[in-house]
């Protein structure tokens, strides 16, 4: 458990069209730790273990949990996350900022640098489902389609069952039931409902601009789970570095790496910020 002193702060900022729930803990050099649609709350535990030598900054996107949209029929793009991040930055003026993106927060993440560069240090981006730097781009698009139709017939274990098989994700026997063999709570469905009729297309379907991050490549990290070997993920993020003639980055775990082995997480996003703390 993090020192009180360490303990986060909660707050709101008003951006166009929403209002963005958001936590602040520790001190130094800011890190921003964004994922989409994943809320705040599953990184509390990396936040904890780097708040001793960096401000923390962690947030729940646009349309999911605590941040209310004005118009929940709204899709939530890419370079409106990258917006909002824009404004959390500036609003805790600690910055430039280390944003550490995992998922649909790592395509966030590279938006905000694309627009941004001014106010980023470095990205770290783990894991971004760039389908459209794939050969197979129209297949995975497709496989999206049926999460989505799965989960708004109501087939909430089917539609968990499309999403891991269509992003090559094969759970240990067991694990699926437990984790989405149960009906999920008001919460979680209001947050993935969001995320499949509002989210998923526009985040999986963002096409980078290459020249852009290549003019910024040398504060551009991709990260991959050391346990993510063959998934689309994967692959998305070899896809990205090459582009950019970078080589990825290994962390402890997969696809969410940094909720299942936080420690380990930590250890190599210490090792990849070097000096940044100043301390």
């Amino acid at each position: 458990m993090a020192p009180s002193s360490l303990a986060p702060t909660a707050q709101t900022l008003e951006v166009p069209g929403a209002r963005l729930y958001y936590e602040v803990r520790g001190a130094g050099p800011l890190v921003v730790l964004v994922g989409a649609p994943m809320d705040a709350g599953p990184f509390g535990p990396l936040a904890d273990l780097l708040a001793g030598d960096y401000t923390v900054l962690t947030t729940d996107p646009r349309g999911i949990n605590r941040s209310p949209v004005d118009d929940p029929g709204q899709d939530s793009t890419p370079e409106m996350r990258a917006d909002d991040l824009s404004r959390l930055v500036a609003r805790v003026d600690a910055g430039p900022a280390v944003v550490v993106g995992s998922s649909g927060g790592a395509v966030s993440a590279l938006a905000l640098v694309q627009a941004h560069p001014e106010q980023v240090r470095l990205v770290v981006a783990h894991e971004p489902p760039l389908l459209e730097l794939l050969p197979d781009a129209g297949e995975r698009h497709a496989g999206n389609e049926v999460v989505i139709a799965r989960w708004l017939a109501g087939d909430h274990a089917g539609s968990w069952r499309a999403f891991l098989e269509n992003a090559d994700i094969q759970l240990p026997e067991g694990v699926f039931e437990a984790v989405f063999g149960g009906e999920p709570d008001a919460q979680a469905i209001a947050d993935t409902t969001y995320q499949n009729t509002h989210m998923l297309r526009p985040t999986c379907q963002w096409r980078p601009d290459i020249a852009a991050l290549r003019s910024v490549a040398s504060r551009v990290v991709v990260g991959i789970g050391e346990a993510s070997a063959g998934q689309v993920c994967d692959r998305t993020s070899r896809a990205l570095a090459a582009e950019l003639g970078i080589e990825p980055t290994m962390f402890p775990g997969g696809h969410t790496g940094f909720a299942e082995a936080p420690a380990g997480f930590a250890a190599r996003l210490r090792m990849v910020l070097g000096g940044l703390s100043g301390r």
